[in-house]
């Protein structure tokens, strides 16, 4: 019974149990090769999955060539409009460039018309003040030798000419003060220097040693100045004994008049 056994697993059974084994390995392979479809003998189930493969590649490529053309195309675009932007930016530092180059001389021509008017104005001011100095300087010296002059004859007098004294004192005065000298020599001094017979004699003070008067400008411009003078006057009346000497401090102004210096104000101090 064992040895019958071991036969039929060997091959050498019965031919049906031989046709029962070799069925049952048919199947077998059959199932095996259902499972690997790629190892059976259907030849369209090896090739579906290549072909789905290649047309997915094929699809991909397309799909990348586009993309890279698009890529190509956005490139260009930004290079063609990069370059179109340097052209203008160039093109407009050549017109600007054009423009400054156009308005320059214009602008240097200005530059230096203003330049040349500054520079005149400023010769004129510099020349007027020299020559208003110039003339300042003039004053001093004519309004002092013109209050030197007319300071004695105002302040002097003598009862027995005194139409002539008063006549020749009013020709060194000017404005408002000529008329109030005229009003004052009229109503006051005639009167009293009738009456008491009075004579006053006024110099400008010299010192004892010599030299100049004692007379300075205080201020000066072209057509005014102010001058400080000491003065001696020696009266002489029935009212007194003898001479009588008076030591007086004198402000005169003076104005530039189509005649020359005349006093218009004088102050005793």
């Amino acid at each position: 019974m064992a040895n019958s056994t071991v036969r039929g697993r060997s091959g050498t059974g019965t031919p049906r149990q031989r046709s029962v084994a070799a069925a049952a390995r048919a199947a077998a392979k059959r199932a095996e090769r259902a499972n690997r479809p790629e190892e059976s003998g259907d030849e369209s189930a090896r090739q579906e999955p290549a072909e789905e493969t290649r047309t997915r590649k094929k699809a991909w490529f397309r799909e990348d060539s586009k993309a890279k053309e698009k890529v190509k195309e956005g490139a260009g675009a930004k290079t063609r409009t990069a370059e179109a932007d340097a052209e203008a930016a160039e093109g407009g530092d050549t017109a600007a460039a054009g423009k400054s180059s156009r308005h320059r001389p214009g602008l240097v021509s200005a530059v230096l018309a203003v330049l040349v008017v500054i520079g005149l104005v400023a010769v004129a001011v510099l020349g007027w003040k020299f020559r208003d100095a110039g003339r300042a300087d003039t004053a001093r010296t004519e309004a002092l030798a013109a209050a030197q002059k007319a300071a004695p004859v105002i302040l002097s007098y003598d009862y027995r000419h005194l139409d002539k004294d008063f006549a020749a004192a009013r020709s060194h005065l000017t404005g408002d003060f000529r008329e109030q000298y005229q009003k004052t020599t009229k109503t006051v001094v005639a009167p009293t220097s009738t009456k008491y017979q009075g004579v006053v004699k006024a110099t400008v003070a010299k010192p004892s040693s010599g030299g100049a008067p004692a007379a300075s400008v205080v201020s000066a411009t072209p057509d005014k100045a102010v001058v400080l003078l000491f003065m001696n006057q020696i009266t002489n009346s029935t009212q007194v004994s003898g001479p009588r000497l008076d030591l007086n401090r004198v402000r005169m102004t003076l104005v530039q008049t189509s005649e020359g210096w005349k006093v218009s104000a004088v102050d005793a101090l």
